[in-house]
């Protein structure tokens, strides 16, 4: 026998050879183990998936490994039965699971087994993305079937309305007639969100002074600040302060703010909302067409009890709440609107140290 033929067989024993040729191949991890249950290669993808701070040395027990993927490789080699595509949750050091798909392959020579090639497939991201396809599929049939009772709903209540009017105006209980009154408000107020969220309507843009729908805004909550003796600290220092907008949907974003910053804070809290311009960095266009040179940063800003830093992701997202009686979609509204004229919401928060609702808008140019 050459001395080629002798290295090749060598190598082909030791299993290097082909742990090379799967490497070059194969995109996915590989790992070579021989029939005593030792390993003898493992690829850096295939680390990558088991999240393994270091790789085993060779030679080491398949037992290194994170199971249950030991047993399945013991299971094939005592059987001589491959098995594939088998789906599994293993538990890494890094990572609390990784999904993979994994195939184990008897390695034979003629008749005399060698051991086994172990093939692994990180699924974990499409396992991901399918959850969030089904997330989205959900959210897409419940803003349908909210929709179709939004508008029920309100049908009913205008109908409902007159009615509860006359009753009111004949009911001596002053105190009932306003928690009356309250609550149809308030399921009022629940099916409009429910409407502007699920809706495309376009805002109407106009020319809208900012500061003058601020003014509006808080004028608007004033008897809960002046119930919960709030101090309001106002900073209105962008100039100009025109934007174009929509006066009323900006005032529904405003209030909604406002009304998350009161339920937040405790008596004798203090509510800041200030302006300022900033230079967006480069001359655009508005929706308008306009061109704009400057930017409004609007905050607000409440000594509440923050925000948990686990629930800061998902401030957004459609239906979370942490309120017992939230629906969930007041921010998600307030989100929408931002981004409709153009601009950008985002907030910082700690717990017991408040919360700040940072919203940059484009502004106007001075008129000419």
């Amino acid at each position: 026998m050459s001395t080629r033929t002798t290295a090749k067989t060598e190598a082909s024993h030791d299993g290097t050879g082909f742990a090379s040729t799967l490497r070059d191949v194969l995109a996915c991890g590989v790992i070579l183990v021989d029939a005593r249950e030792k390993l003898i290669f493992i690829s850096d993808e295939a680390a990558q998936v088991l999240s393994l701070a270091a790789k085993p040395e060779r030679g080491a027990s398949t037992d290194a490994l994170p199971p249950p993927l030991p047993r399945l490789i013991r299971e094939v080699l005592a059987s001589g039965k491959p098995a594939s595509g088998r789906p599994m949750d293993l538990k890494a050091e890094q990572r609390p699971l990784v999904a993979v798909h994994v195939s184990v392959i008897p390695w034979r020579e003629g008749a005399a087994p060698l051991g086994a090639v172990v093939v692994l497939n990180d699924i974990t991201s499409v396992m991901r993305l399918q959850q969030n396809f089904r997330h989205f599929d959900r959210l897409a049939s419940i803003g349908t079937l909210s929709a179709s009772m939004a508008h029920e709903i309100r049908n009913a209540l205008q109908a409902g309305k007159t009615f509860f009017d006359l009753l009111f105006e004949k009911h001596r209980d002053a105190e009932l007639v306003d928690v009356a009154r309250r609550e149809i408000c308030r399921i009022d107020a629940i099916v409009s969100r429910m409407l502007k969220f699920v809706g495309t309507a376009e805002p109407a843009f106009h020319e809208v002074h900012l500061h003058e729908v601020l003014e509006h805004s808080l004028r608007l909550v004033q008897p809960q600040l002046e119930a919960k003796a709030i101090s309001v600290n106002r900073s209105f220092q962008a100039a100009p302060d025109r934007v174009a907008g929509d006066d009323l949907q900006l005032q529904q974003a405003f209030v909604n703010l406002f009304l998350n910053a009161l339920e937040a804070m405790g008596p004798s809290g203090t509510l800041r909302v200030a302006t300022a311009s900033i230079s967006p960095g480069s001359i655009r266009a508005d929706r308008t067409g306009q061109h704009v040179d400057a930017q409004i940063c609007l905050t607000i800003q409440d000594t509440g009890a923050g925000i948990l830093p686990g629930d800061l992701p998902r401030l957004f997202e459609p239906f979370f709440t942490t309120k017992s009686n939230g629906t969930g979609l007041g921010l998600p509204i307030t989100k929408r609107i931002i981004q409709e004229h153009g601009g950008e919401i985002t907030v910082q928060s700690e717990p017991r140290q408040g919360t700040l609702f940072r919203i940059i808008l484009p502004a106007l140019g001075a008129p000419s």
